[in-house]
């Protein structure tokens, strides 16, 4: 017997305009049921679990202790970081190499860090 990951739940202080940032992030729309001032949030991201958004009343305060690695599906990992900075993102560390490898570590705007990893043509082309 084993478990699947049905949804990802993440902390945040606006649940309607983060859901708004990651929907832009994974190209999927809000929920039409989910509004301003709501205190929870849905995202059904094609391929993936689902991510909620839950209102809570602190501010994050310390890194991540789980984070997503993302791969971009139709750009490469430059292309892709370079999108999500003009959504909202900003640039938390840069793990990228001179051979094209490595990851870049993004937070969105309520602080919460996630990587961008290359594509899967990326791999492929440097394997």
């Amino acid at each position: 017997m084993s478990s699947g990951v049905r949804s990802v739940t993440i902390d945040c202080a606006d649940t309607y305009a983060l859901a708004g940032f990651w929907a832009e992030v994974f190209g999927c729309p809000r929920q039409p049921d989910d509004f301003p001032g709501d205190p929870e949030a849905m995202l059904l991201p094609p391929g993936g679990p689902m991510v909620i958004f839950v209102q809570v009343p602190e501010g994050k305060t310390v890194k991540n202790r789980v984070h997503l690695c993302l791969e971009p599906a139709d750009r490469d990992r430059d292309a892709e970081v370079e999108r999500l900075l003009a959504v909202g993102a900003t640039q938390v560390d840069d793990r990228r190499h001179p051979d094209g490898t490595g990851w870049v570590v993004l937070a969105d705007p309520e602080g919460n860090e996630f990587c961008v990893l290359r594509s899967d043509a990326e791999r492929a082309a440097t394997a």
